[in-house]
């Protein structure tokens, strides 16, 4: 009875092996995100920016869809009351995040719709392709977290 305990333990193993060997590997590798937020309310926005920057902080790579009046926060003129206890508020987040490799993009109906141009965003921030998105969404490999 023992040999045949240790006979399904290696084989346990062996069959395994791939799929630790598999974790390992993407242990190294950072997670993709996609943040999508669209919320107006300001404590939602910056909940949506202190978990996008927590999670690069934490190695993965995030990036951001802006939708509807969060797109407000890529603004160069964006302006807001600061969020305690660190007294920032989403658009300072939002900067922060990009320092941090973060990509930014406000969604394709942002611009058209308001009274905004491409120039009026902050620097490095795009616009959104509804195929790009789509794509984003559908892979597999990327988390996507909605606010």
């Amino acid at each position: 009875m023992p040999r045949l305990l240790t006979t399904l333990v290696a084989a346990t193993l062996l069959a395994t092996a791939p799929l630790i060997s598999h974790a390992d590997q993407h242990g190294d590798t950072a997670d993709k995100v996609l943040v999508i937020l669209s919320s107006d309310s300001l404590q939602t926005q910056g909940m949506a920016m202190v978990l996008s920057n927590t999670m690069a902080q934490q190695g993965a790579q995030v990036n951001v869809l802006l939708c509807d009046q969060a797109g407000d926060l890529a603004l160069k003129s964006y302006s807001a009351d600061a969020l305690k206890p660190k007294d920032l508020t989403p658009g300072q987040m939002l900067r922060g995040l990009a320092k941090q490799g973060g990509e930014i993009n406000v969604c394709a109906l942002y611009l058209p719709n308001s009274d905004y141009t491409q120039e009026d965003l902050m620097e490095g921030v795009g616009v959104a392709t509804p195929p790009d998105m789509a794509g984003q969404m559908l892979d597999p490999e990327i988390r996507i977290f909605s606010f």
